[in-house]
């Protein structure tokens, strides 16, 4: 799936839209809505994981399950659900996967076992996998050229402030509410994000032929569902199990069959020539590593402050504020500094701070104080992914041709939210979780160690970018003008002006 610009796939310049008109206005406003959906419905989530466990009575692989159902379905699908939008239209693929939230959010919120929450959960990655890629692409593709990467800059910083303070409002609900209202914050978004799409026309008239790739769909949803569901259901049923080791199989079949059955479709979900540049490869895989590393430490720490430090939902969500506040004041100063000493050096650096924040969280243990242990923690966690985002996506945009620049970004994008995924499945197995009913044990004896495996992987992620990305400058015009905040709550979305995903 390649997505070009709005001009050569049918919208002509002169039905297309200023900024600062009505429709831009409106255009944004919509646009930042969707995006804080999808990214609040990702992770706002895990502030409410004790209290869901304690309500439904869940055990450790159930909650995982409500995390990961929805991680799994977006990421499996992103792909697939960018062609429906080249062919059906950005706006109206946009519109149906808000829908689909709105419902599965009320699914959610009145869900009266784990079974009904983990279904819901799952068909609201669905609604996600849509909204995703088309709202960006209805953002690039209805506005004049020249306003497109401002227009990116004011989305991304919106959408960022949104996202901060989501977690810190959806633990203040569970704390003077229920877990259930979690579920509810979006319901304004989503209906705000439909009203103001009333405003936004459909430009893009001649549009692809409907080209889904249905079998590379199914094999990444297969795939990734039985590796994850072998993660998951590994600690508690032993990995001896039969239905486990049946999964990890056929799951593992099936992602090994993805690339050979890609090469050979005429118009494939995942265009595999784009992986002979080892520039792009090092960078996805850097992607899985350090992105994965983000996703599960963010779920660790809210859990060890909830259920060891003696915080309260509220306190949890806005312990990592200050990394959202860092990364804010970092990230637009780093784009310069990618034109001028290139894009390998600000990304290892970025990546070895993480690294350094995630070894100092490891500290933080009962009878330690905020200031000591998180807060330099999420410090250098901000400093660290405010180096590192610029350099990653100009890396990824300086390894293919301009033509490939949309689907490129979007390969990118689905390797974070892969890498966030296979994580999170993978805190209850880092802990020695077992059969648990819950993690406050485990949290007990191997937080530390699971943070320093976290560390690990970003090191291991610094490794591979100063092997194998270039050293090279990137032209100023090159660099990507506004980078969406990659953090606690949400996973990367990295976009070129003039192309998107």
């Amino acid at each position: 799936m390649t997505v070009d610009t709005p001009s050569t796939i049918g919208a002509a310049p002169e039905s297309l839209f200023a900024l600062r008109s009505r429709t831009g206005v409106a255009l944004v406003a919509a646009t930042v809505l969707a995006s804080m959906v999808a990214f609040l419905d990702a992770y706002m989530i895990n502030v409410a994981v004790p209290a869901i466990g304690g309500d439904l009575h869940a055990s450790v692989t159930d909650l995982q399950w409500v995390l990961t159902g929805y991680l799994i379905t977006v990421a499996a699908l992103l792909l697939l659900a960018g062609a429906l939008a080249d062919h059906f239209g950005r706006r109206r693929i946009l519109v149906v996967g808000l829908l689909v939230m709105l419902v599965t959010s009320l699914g959610c919120a009145a869900a009266p076992t784990t079974g009904a929450l983990i279904a819901a959960r799952l068909a609201q990655g669905v609604g996600a996998a849509l909204v995703v890629p088309s709202s960006l692409a209805l953002l690039n593709g209805t506005l004049r050229g020249p306003d497109r990467a401002r227009a990116i800059g004011v989305w991304a910083g919106l959408a960022t402030l949104g996202t901060t303070f989501g977690p810190y409002g959806g633990g203040w609900l569970v704390d003077h509410a229920s877990w259930r209202w979690v579920f509810l914050l979006n319901l304004p978004l989503i209906v705000g994000a439909l009203l103001v799409l009333r405003i936004v026309p459909e430009v893009d008239l001649h549009r692809r032929p409907l080209s889904v790739d249905l079998l590379g769909g199914l094999l990444a949803v297969l795939g990734l569902g039985g590796v994850i569901y072998a993660l998951t259901e590994g600690p508690a049923s032993g990995w001896g199990d039969a239905y486990v080791l049946a999964s990890a199989g056929v799951g593992s079949l099936c992602l090994a069959a993805l690339v050979p059955v890609e090469q050979r479709r005429p118009r494939p979900m995942l265009r595999t020539s784009l992986f002979r540049s080892r520039q792009f490869d090092a960078i996805n895989i850097a992607t899985v590593l350090l992105y994965g590393a983000l996703a599960a430490t963010s779920y660790l720490i809210v859990l060890q402050c909830e259920l060891r430090l003696g915080y309260t939902a509220t306190e949890a969500g806005a312990a990592l504020i200050p990394e959202s506040v860092v990364f804010l004041l970092v990230s637009p100063l780093v784009g310069g500094l990618v034109a001028r000493v290139g894009t390998r050096v600000p990304m290892a650096v970025g990546i070895l701070l993480v690294a350094g924040g995630f070894a100092w969280l490891s500290t933080a243990e009962p009878g330690t104080r905020y200031a000591q242990t998180i807060l330099p923690g999420a410090i250098l966690w901000g400093l660290g992914i405010g180096l590192t985002v610029a350099p990653l996506t100009a890396g990824v945009l300086a390894a293919v041709d301009d033509s490939d620049l949309g689907e490129a970004t979007a390969i990118n994008d689905a390797a974070s939210r892969v890498g966030g995924v296979v994580m999170i499945a993978l805190v209850p197995v880092l802990l020695g979780a077992g059969g648990a009913r819950d993690l406050t044990g485990p949290l007990a004896d191997d937080y530390p160690a699971a943070m320093l495996v976290m560390a690990i992987l970003c090191l291991a992620a610094a490794a591979i970018t100063v092997l194998f990305v270039s050293h090279g400058r990137v032209p100023v015009s090159q660099l990507p003008t506004a980078t969406p905040r990659v953090s606690a709550c949400a996973l990367p979305e990295p976009a070129a002006p003039g192309r998107t995903s």
